[in-house]
């Protein structure tokens, strides 16, 4: 007879978790960000702080006389709102925003995929031309327009006439409005690109070389290899560049004002910047100015949310 004996079933082991270890120096990073928050607090908390307080109150000849200015509460935002000129500024401000930016990346990122290709000595010099162009003050790059575009004296009236049944001498390219802005945007796209170029380049050069060969043997063309593999790799530094130039574009205040300066001038040839500077500087609505300020401060955040909320996606996913 045989027994068969059954062993009594075990009970699970358990396994002990290793006990957490506390975290050590986490007050570090925060305590370093101290000196960086209260830089940012003193630099930009004064003048917004300044800037709101102003643009709720009203200023005229009294205040030049040392009178408090007077709390008007929402009458200068309910003026601005109400101001057909302001909304035609302020949509021509968004068009030529978005017509620079696109021309500054389409031309800055194709002066990157050419210095990726082209040799080294020819290469080199291309960068040094671009790195001149950017360092150049904008009363320079001003200065070196208006001797250009000069009705009287201009070299780009002079080349144009040499052309077979073209008279452009005495043509002044400030006084349409359309012709004004071309102007001001080839000037601003020339001072643009080189940061462009030189960030995408940076970009491209860490693109790996063993990638792009597996494209090759893949039979990927090259504008496939642009479209499908290279722009995902530097999309973060796309989408950055786009966001700066954007707000850049948006901002513009010099090149404007010297353009009027050395042409016509007027609400026609008005951006947000100089919109502003004449209401504060040449009208003395130092309340309007403040409102108008704060208009352009919440177009640029509504401009930035979108990178800045992709973002805190990224940093949620990782």
């Amino acid at each position: 007879m045989t027994t068969t004996m059954t062993a009594p079933a075990s009970s699970p082991a358990r396994v002990e978790q290793p006990p957490r270890r506390r975290r050590r120096g986490h007050k570090l990073p925060y305590i370093l960000l101290i000196p960086a928050i209260a830089t940012l607090l003193i630099g930009l908390g004064y003048p917004v702080t300044w800037q709101i307080l102003n643009s709720f109150k009203e200023y005229g000849l009294k205040q030049q006389f040392g009178q408090p200015a007077e709390f008007v509460g929402f009458d200068n935002y309910v003026a601005l709102f109400t101001d057909a000129v302001f909304w035609q500024i302020a949509l021509r401000s968004v068009v030529f925003m978005a017509a620079t930016a696109a021309v500054t990346m389409v031309i800055g990122i194709a002066f990157a995929l050419l210095m990726k290709v082209i040799p080294t000595w020819s290469r080199i010099t291309l960068q040094v031309a671009m790195l001149l162009a950017w360092a150049m003050p904008i009363v320079a790059q001003m200065t070196v327009a208006n001797w250009l575009i000069d009705d009287r004296n201009g070299v780009l009236n002079y080349v144009l006439s040499l052309i077979p049944g073209v008279d452009y001498i005495g043509h002044d390219w400030l006084r349409d409005p359309l012709s004004f802005f071309g102007v001001a945007l080839v000037i601003i796209t020339w001072a643009s690109v080189p940061f462009v170029a030189f960030s995408v380049y940076a970009g491209l050069t860490q693109v790996s070389e063993e990638v792009l060969e597996a494209g090759q043997l893949d039979g990927a063309s090259p504008f496939q290899m642009l479209r499908l593999i290279i722009m995902p790799i530097i999309r973060p530094v796309l989408v950055i560049l786009i966001l700066l130039q954007l707000i850049w574009d948006l901002r513009v205040f010099a090149q404007i004002q010297l353009l009027q300066d050395f042409g016509a001038a007027g609400e026609r040839y008005d951006l947000l910047g100089t919109y502003i500077y004449g209401l504060g500087i040449g009208q003395g609505q130092f309340g309007a100015a403040a409102a108008a300020a704060m208009v352009v401060m919440i177009l640029t955040l509504t401009v930035s949310w979108g990178y800045v909320r992709r973002l805190l996606k990224e940093d949620e996913e990782s």
